[in-house]
């Protein structure tokens, strides 16, 4: 199998928005997110830590770095998925995060899982 194809992880979020638990005037809305982290690889990868980016209408950028996610550091096997949710808070009704995951394969090599950019938003907020 390609070099490529060895080290791959795909990682997916579905986002919700919490209207009760926001309050929107006073510049608070909350959002959860549900993300699925799947070895699309052929070697086992263990998550090791995370980095996101996390941005609001406003420009304001907040970066996040830790250990894990949700204080687990899953080992996936080739085929296997993870899935946890978490969330987070917003001065603005829109918003985006984007990052990645540092992976550990079974045979030592250290790689960066990506996670595409997805948008937080307030219903009927967007077109």
């Amino acid at each position: 199998m390609a070099e490529s194809k060895k080290y791959e992880i795909s990682v997916t979020a579905e986002t919700q928005y919490l209207a009760d638990q926001s309050e929107p005037q006073d510049g608070r809305y909350v959002f959860a997110y549900r993300v699925t982290i799947r070895n699309t690889g052929s070697i086992a990868a263990q998550l090791i830590s995370r980095h996101w980016v996390i941005g609001d209408s406003d420009g304001h950028v907040q970066e996040v770095r830790g250990l894990g996610v949700v204080g687990h550091q899953p080992l996936l096997k080739p085929g296997e998925s993870f899935e946890y949710s978490s969330g987070c808070i917003l001065a603005t009704p829109v918003g985006t995060m984007r990052g990645s995951y540092q992976m550990t394969a079974e045979d030592g090599t250290q790689f960066e899982a990506p996670i595409a950019e997805f948008t937080l938003a307030m219903p009927r907020v967007l077109h």
